[in-house]
């Protein structure tokens, strides 16, 4: 059995973690999404993904505790290196990655979760948030330097110390999860989020210029003004030279609705 499935549909590939019950995360599983993210890189038929989780209860409750709890100090830190390494090439990956949040995402799951562009939530079908301190660590796969970027060095505090879980709808609030949708069944929820990330692909978005405004964003962010400014327009000049910005130009002048290729 695969712990990361990968299935291509329409130009959007969906990662899904399948580990049951609750697709807690080992070292085989890091592996395997590190291979598929890497897979995802290299074949130009994907130009979106979706990560998600299989069933309907968990996206990911985070690292499998059983293996934690008998593993030595080495291996808990090799282990936790690696997850940070793959959770940075699915950063860094210049196509957009959207968690389609399906069910519980705590500790691990959420640290996952957060390593993606936008994340899309299934009302009602779990709930979120990093609850590590209450096993005496803090969540360390991500969790204390992406959510403080995310909401603020305060609230991140708050939510870490405290280590409360909540519904998608406060996650809403609080800016965690971008859009919560109502929906009758779990696969009505994927073909949504699977939509959502075609909207991003060609032939009506520009794919290539998408995957470059992340990567001038996940990347400038992390580096001083000026440092930012001379990265965004290399990737400017990149994008300037490719067959998409010369169509959607010519439609723009032309008055048309421009057709990209992603190339």
């Amino acid at each position: 059995m695969a712990l990361v499935e990968c299935e291509t549909r329409s130009r959007v590939a969906v990662l899904t973690l399948n580990d049951p019950p609750v697709n807690g995360y080992t070292h085989e599983m890091m592996k395997e999404l590190d291979a598929a993210i890497l897979a995802c890189r290299f074949d130009d038929a994907v130009q979106a993904l979706v990560v998600t989780g299989h069933g309907e209860k968990f996206f990911c409750a985070g690292a499998n505790i059983n293996m934690l709890k008998t593993a030595a100090p080495s291996f808990k830190y090799q282990f936790c290196l690696h997850a940070n390494e793959t959770l940075l090439r699915l950063e860094h990956t210049p196509k957009l990655v959207i968690a389609a949040l399906n069910g519980h995402t705590v500790g691990g799951g959420l640290e996952i979760a957060l390593a993606c562009d936008l994340r899309v939530a299934r009302r009602g079908a779990g709930k979120v948030g990093l609850p590590e301190v209450a096993l005496g660590v803090l969540p360390g796969t991500g969790g204390t330097q992406r959510l403080a970027r995310l909401v603020g060095k305060p609230r991140a505090i708050k939510l870490m110390c405290e280590g409360t879980t909540f519904d998608f709808d406060t996650a809403l609030a609080y800016g965690l999860v971008d859009e919560v949708w109502q929906t009758e069944t779990h696969a009505a929820f994927l073909d949504r989020a699977i939509a959502y990330a075609q909207g991003f692909t060609t032939p009506g978005r520009a794919a290539l210029a998408v995957g470059r405004i992340k990567r001038a964003v996940q990347t400038g962010m992390e580096m001083g003004l000026e440092q930012g400014l001379a990265f965004e327009r290399e990737l400017q000049a990149e994008l300037f030279a490719s067959e998409d910005a010369r169509e959607g130009i010519a439609a723009y002048v032309e008055k048309r609705k421009a057709s990209f290729q992603g190339k």
